[in-house]
């Protein structure tokens, strides 16, 4: 018999139980112990992050001039007109929803500071640089790739982001369900564990309806220029969707997904183009779940959220999410650090998120997925039989 092995949504739902069982009964030199964990695993992200992006996005350049074609410009224009646009969506449904179920400042500092734990040490691990600098130096390297041509930098850049991909792959994501674990613990020995799992609830559930609303107006927007039904091509869509869904991953999914393009009606030279495409750069879902969870926290702490701060995280976070590919929750680990940069969390903010976001994982990989089918509609009816795939 195979060994089971549980999932990374198990693995964390695993540790908010145990979390909050031991928060209640532990004494407090063992919540100060996971609290020191706690920190430090933080720190190991701040570091980390900004490697990620120069390891991943920097090549992920680089190959767009490897093909680069009207087609694929379009095709990438779409996906990250979609991506940050379904962060405003959110933004805009998720700001007027909240104030009518969740109470404002339940989770500020004033209500925290009634029992603090301090971690015993705190072991300072600074970044190569920070999260907007490896941002630009990406940008900047991989079009130089292309305008140079300079195939051992490309073929570094990959091998150095192969690296960062295996120590997130063996390092971060296994030691996310001990981080959600540490943290749901020390707010149950704080009394306010209630209020977060409450309130958690909600914060998804409005995720998961935003999601379906968004597909909703992607497939009306796509049908109506593709000149097809929306509402049978999202039918359609359906296998794809619960694929991923189930397995928490837009790049698994790709041969349901295309398989259900081509439901659609779109040739296989289009659905073979864009829908692997879109599975590396079109992050709607999880966009809209990170958002979701960012905006939440933000209401329950308390923390200004000017528009034009939010605006400035959705603009980089798009670009910032092509790093994802290939990496389990890798748009987390690719956005987490915008959090701290660009919306000024603290890491017990950011923590939060994580743990919002990770707590129902495949709704923003089914609807990436889903949306993919939608922009391979628009492509079909602008290149069918235009464009040859050379």
């Amino acid at each position: 018999m195979k060994k089971f092995k549980a999932g990374l949504f198990v693995k964390v739902l695993l540790a908010i139980a145990g979390g909050a069982l031991l928060g209640l009964v532990a004494p407090d030199v063992v919540v100060r112990i996971l609290k020191t964990l706690n920190v430090l695993f933080a720190q190991l992200l701040k570091f980390i992050i900004p490697l990620l992006i120069l390891g991943l996005v920097t090549p992920a350049i680089a190959n767009v001039g490897k093909n680069a074609g009207k087609m694929l410009l379009v095709v990438i224009g779409i996906a990250y007109l979609s991506t940050i646009f379904s962060g405003f969506f959110a933004h805009l449904c998720s700001s007027n929803a909240f104030p009518h179920y969740l109470q404002a400042g339940e989770l500020s500092s004033e209500a925290l500071s009634a029992r603090e734990f301090q971690p015993y040490f705190d072991l300072k691990i600074p970044p190569v640089c920070d999260i907007l600098t490896a941002l630009l130096l990406s940008f900047m390297l991989g079009i130089g790739i292309i305008a140079t041509g300079s195939s051992p930098l490309k073929k570094a850049f990959e091998d150095f982001g192969a690296i960062v991909k295996l120590t997130i792959e063996k390092v971060i994501i296994p030691m996310l369900p001990w981080y959600v674990f540490t943290m749901i613990c020390e707010m149950g020995a704080r009394g306010v564990l209630a209020v977060v799992l409450g309130s958690g609830f909600k914060i998804i559930l409005t995720g998961v309806v935003l999601t379906v609303l968004y597909l909703v107006i992607q497939y009306c927007i796509a049908g109506a220029v593709a000149g097809k039904n929306p509402f049978k091509c999202l039918w359609n869509m359906l296998p794809a969707y619960l694929t991923a869904f189930s397995i928490c991953s837009s790049s698994a999914a790709i041969p349901v997904t295309s398989s259900c393009t081509r439901k659609n009606g779109i040739p296989d030279d289009i659905v073979d183009f864009t829908i692997p495409l879109c599975s590396t750069v079109h992050m709607c879902g999880s966009t809209i779940k990170l958002a979701v969870s960012a905006i939440a926290v933000a209401y329950l702490t308390g923390t200004p959220l000017p528009f034009a701060v939010y605006a400035h995280f959705v603009l980089m976070q798009g670009i910032a999410a092509v790093a994802a590919p290939g990496v389990m929750g890798g748009v987390l680990m690719a956005s987490v650090g915008l959090l701290e940069s660009i919306m000024g969390f603290t890491p017990d903010q950011t923590a939060l998120v994580m743990t919002l976001y990770l707590a129902l994982d495949g709704y923003g990989p089914a609807c990436n997925v889903t949306g993919d089918g939608a922009i391979a509609l628009v492509i079909n009816r602008f290149f069918n039989k235009k464009t040859t795939l050379a």
